[in-house]
């Protein structure tokens, strides 16, 4: 099976490895005496016809990260990231995150992780920091996004993307199609869980891929993955800038597709990605506020809480000559959700509005190591419409080994 990958990062474009591979070919780049070290800059522009501060997604409880870039010129993250083989047994990497907070830096450990490199039989384990294999862009780092920001699904039930300190066993069929399947169990410290619950383990997952080549200028993949996820004291904040609070629980059913095509096998010419994720979560808990005294209310509020929720995004990217691209979003959510009642207005009881967006984008890659973008997105995440222009720059220094397909 020879699966073409054309990878959105800018780092490494061309063709990529199998899933389970993109660490064997970090670990080639590197060892232990001279580590592969790179470092991504992402820097922005974006101007908004509302008050980006007041954003949400009607019918969803938001984790921190999950709301709008800040208006005007700002500086996104800065990854730092270092990978090598350990030994002849195990590979090693590190990426430190530092996000600008008005005159602080956030210095942050994103992801710190080992992988074996010599088990039998196309298995693998990793333990430590990193992104889970759930869904398809979940485990993408934010640089080899096809467009600058994540879907709404993701934005509403992931946070952006879910990661944890955890442990993750894989593996890979020795077929000509593609079959992969794994699973993970994390602490669970993390939207959509929180508080490490069962004792530090408060999150689990299951996967599974397959895929293969239709021709020698296309190749596709398809998965199912499933979270559970336990949440203890889950805060959100709301546009009136109270805190929810939520404790229960978190499943989230995803189902993935990408399709991607390369002229004559060669996606430095042109190339073409279509790909969607459908997001099915069930909420199940209670909700309270903290800067409310129950006590003093002249009724009994009521704080159970239950959601059905779901979202899928459908998005193509085109290149159309070498170094330009041009993509196209679309994203829809809706809720289902009863309760709670704590004599306030929350975005989970604001479900008669279904969230949509639709979103455009156009960028210019002069190599691998640089990208311009320019997106226009019409965002209905709310009731009131928004229109959203962002420019985007990410620049690559040092060597970076190429992501998944």
């Amino acid at each position: 099976m020879k699966l073409y990958f054309y990878s959105g990062c800018i780092a490494a474009i061309g063709i990529a490895a199998l899933p389970g591979a993109a660490s064997a070919q970090s670990a080639s780049s590197g060892n232990a005496f001279n580590p592969a070290l790179s470092v991504i800059l992402d820097g922005k522009y974006a101007h908004y016809s509302r008050d980006p501060a007041d954003y949400g997604i009607s019918g969803f409880l938001l984790g921190g990260e999950a709301g709008l870039t800040p208006k005007g010129l700002s500086l996104g993250e800065t990854e730092i990231a270092a990978s090598a083989n350990v030994d002849d047994r195990f590979f090693a990497q590190t990426t430190i995150a530092l996000a600008s907070d008005g005159d602080k830096t956030d210095i942050g450990v994103e992801e710190a992780f080992f992988q074996t490199t010599a088990l039998p039989d196309g298995f693998t384990l990793q333990f430590g920091r990193f992104f889970s294999e759930i869904g398809y862009l979940n485990s993408k780092h934010a640089h080899a996004w096809d467009f600058v920001d994540q879907p709404l699904a993701y934005k509403a039930m992931l946070n952006k993307q879910y990661g944890d300190d955890g442990v993750q066993a894989r593996f890979v069929a020795p077929t000509d199609l593609l079959i992969e399947v794994g699973a993970e169990a994390f602490r669970g410290a993390q939207f959509p869980a929180a508080g490490a619950a069962r004792g530090g383990v408060g999150s689990w997952t299951a996967f599974a891929h397959t895929g293969g080549d239709v021709s020698n200028a296309s190749s596709w993949r398809a998965g199912v993955s499933y979270l559970n996820a336990d949440a203890a004291e889950r805060d959100s904040t709301i546009q009136n800038g109270d805190t929810l609070s939520f404790t229960g629980s978190d499943r989230i059913w995803i189902a993935d597709f990408v399709w991607k095509w390369a002229e004559n096998g060669n996606p430095r010419q042109r190339n073409f990605i279509l790909q969607g994720e459908y997001l099915h979560r069930q909420e199940r808990g209670d909700v309270i506020d903290a800067q409310i005294n129950y006590a003093a209310m002249a009724f009994a509020p009521d704080f159970n809480y239950s959601g059905t929720q779901q979202g899928f995004y459908l998005q193509a990217v085109y290149q159309f000559i070498p170094r330009w691209r041009a993509g196209l979003r679309f994203d829809r959510l809706s809720a289902d959700n009863r309760g709670p009642s704590l004599g306030i207005a929350t975005p989970l009881n604001d479900t008669s509005h279904d969230p949509s967006r639709m979103t455009a984008m156009i960028d210019f890659s002069n190599s691998e190591f640089s990208r311009l973008r320019m997106q226009l997105a019409e965002d209905k995440s709310r009731p009131q419409s928004d229109t959203q222009f962002m420019f985007q720059y990410i620049m690559s220094i040092g060597a970076h080994g190429a992501h998944q397909f």
